[in-house]
């Protein structure tokens, strides 16, 4: 079995050592890996979705998108759309050392390689570039790239929620992202340039074919796969199984609800990276 984060995941990174609420516990393969099958496309595949899943799904979407919510749930700032624009494009970065990038990206697999890509395939746009969190964190490799981006997109964002950037672009372009799925939740298009889960189901307008996905499903089919069937949800206040419902009630009420008591080795944890990072800093 692989065990993996899942997509409604927590109010912070991962890469700060913050608990998740959603688990993937996979026995064929990963929903990243696209050189094999897994779990989650077996699921989709199948298609085997009753009324009452599907109107679960439906529900569950909608309230994904009037809650604002995301995998990680961070950033505060604002944007605002430039004014006299026909087209913006947003493309979200991702960590390039990332195992989704590994399996699941066989052509273009650098942030830079995708912007050049997305500029040349729209050239009229204004392309707005949005690094990954842990990166501008300084968690994960990939800052001094940053600089390197401007040659290619018109504008960078940082410290702006990805789906407030949802609601005012008219289309996306990524690798293997995350934010693909989400945007798709939200009725944006978008143009794959890698094979995420999502893509090669009609639902995406993809640049590498996958053959081995043959159903043409419906949105709320791949949320009913992805985010009912697919993940464990464990409760951050009781530490119980829970459902997505309630998972994404807890996403939206984190700093109110009173998570249950920290295991020792994950204080450790944290208290550990913390030294390692100083450490980092200091040389």
């Amino acid at each position: 079995m692989r065990i993996e984060d899942g997509f409604l995941r927590s109010v912070g990174l991962g890469a700060n050592l913050v608990q998740p609420l959603s688990w993937v516990i996979d026995r064929r393969g990963m929903y990243y890996d696209a050189r094999a099958t897994s779990d989650l496309e077996e699921l989709i595949e199948a298609g085997k979705f009753d009324t009452a899943l599907l109107l679960r799904a439906q529900a569950l979407r909608e309230a994904i998108v009037q809650r604002g919510i995301t995998k990680y749930n961070v950033g505060g700032g604002a944007w605002q759309r430039p004014r006299g624009t026909h087209t913006v494009v947003l493309v979200p970065g991702q960590v390039e050392n990332d195992a989704s990038i590994a399996y699941g990206a066989p052509a273009v697999h650098t942030n830079l390689g995708l912007l050049e890509a997305v500029r040349k395939a729209r050239p009229d746009a204004w392309i707005v570039y949005k690094p990954h969190p842990d990166v501008l964190a300084g968690k994960r490799p990939g800052a001094a790239d940053i600089g390197e981006a401007r040659q290619w997109c018109d504008e960078i964002v940082s410290d702006v929620p990805i789906h407030r950037l949802f609601e005012q672009v008219d289309e996306l372009h990524v690798l293997t992202s995350l934010a693909g799925f989400e945007a798709l939740l939200r009725g944006k298009p978008v143009v794959c340039h890698g094979l995420p889960f999502y893509a090669g189901w009609g639902l995406t307008e993809d640049r590498i074919p996958h053959p081995r996905r043959t159903r043409q499903c419906t949105l709320d089919e791949l949320v009913a796969a992805t985010l009912i069937l697919y993940p464990t949800y464990v409760s951050r206040v009781s530490g119980a199984f829970t459902t997505p419902e309630r998972a994404l009630y807890e996403l939206q009420h984190w700093e109110h609800l009173a998570p249950s008591r920290e295991a020792a080795w994950l204080r450790a944890a944290r208290v550990l990276k913390r030294l390692k990072d100083r450490w980092r800093r200091s040389r």
